[in-house]
């Protein structure tokens, strides 16, 4: 019993763990309420085109020694807002402006980083995150974009709903779609950016994807879907920590992979969706219980 309070207590002892759970925590939170809309409107790959495209950012930052956060931003925001153009503009599928600015955004920066001397190393870190290397001032700034991000949200709850379901009904009521159009996508970039640190380029999507996956297979209504969904990803975070500190695992992976055995779960025994549910009802009945 001892060494079981032992080990939950233990990884919070240490400073650089405190930091990594509430940096990781923020990322979670903004991208699980994010994330219910991006799952709801089919734009799981915006995040993904998002991140690895700021690596251009970031490269220009980390080559100039600047600020690898902010670069991050300065790219992200118009890249995220470049998407949206493209698509409209030239008459585009939506995945096809994604992978576009995916491509281009990606390999202007393996060629930045590719010109430092040992870049190997910084790049995996650029690639997987290292929230256990934040300080208290990268804390702060995650937790005010998250903050920033969640009150605009709140602020325009209503309008991001109604266009998410129906576009041509919410311009018909008065609501200003194309700025919608073009919003939603931009908190998409400023909330990976956001979460960059914590969990990597790579793995960034699923931290904005899985959590309101998970939601959505548990709960039907949109309030409890982000309920959940935030519910979902604070647990992973948690969890991935301890798991990260415990089986000596990189954080970022962990906080991914925990994430994602919450979905498998939900996904097989979700009361109203589980596969396993699903099945048992479709098994008929012996003939002497079906007389019952």
């Amino acid at each position: 019993m001892i060494d079981a309070i032992d080990a939950i207590r233990e990884p919070w002892e240490f400073a650089f763990m405190q930091r990594a759970l509430l940096a990781a925590s923020f990322a979670a939170l903004v991208c699980s309420v994010v994330g219910v809309f991006v799952v709801l409107r089919g734009m799981a790959f915006m995040g993904d085109a998002v991140a690895h495209s700021s690596l251009a950012g970031m490269s220009v930052a980390y080559f100039f020694g600047g600020s690898i956060f902010w670069g991050a931003f300065a790219w992200a925001v118009p890249a995220s807002l470049a998407i949206t153009f493209i698509s409209r503009r030239a008459n585009l599928r939506l995945d096809t402006a994604i992978g576009i600015i995916f491509v281009s955004g990606f390999a202007v920066g393996i060629i930045l980083m590719s010109r430092v001397s040992n870049y190997t190393a910084d790049l995996f870190g650029l690639l997987f995150g290292n929230v256990l290397g934040v300080s208290w001032g990268e804390v702060v700034l995650i937790g005010s974009v998250a903050g920033g991000v969640l009150v605009v949200m709140t602020a325009l709850y209503k309008e991001l709903l109604f266009t998410a379901y129906d576009a041509t009904m919410s311009a018909a009521s008065g609501i200003p779609v194309r700025f919608i159009q073009y919003l939603l996508p931009l908190l998409v970039g400023i909330t990976t950016v956001a979460s960059l640190k914590a969990v990597g380029i790579v793995l960034v999507l699923a931290l904005l994807v899985t959590p309101a996956a998970t939601a959505a297979l548990l709960a039907r209504r949109l309030p409890g879907i982000m309920a959940l969904s935030v519910l979902t990803g604070l647990i992973a975070t948690v969890a991935g920590l301890y798991l990260s500190f415990h089986a000596d695992l990189p954080t970022g992976p962990s906080i991914v992979v925990v994430a994602t055995g919450m979905f498998l779960a939900a996904l097989l025994f979700s009361p109203s969706k589980g596969v396993v549910w699903q099945r048992r009802r479709a098994v008929p009945l012996p003939p002497d219980e079906a007389a019952i």
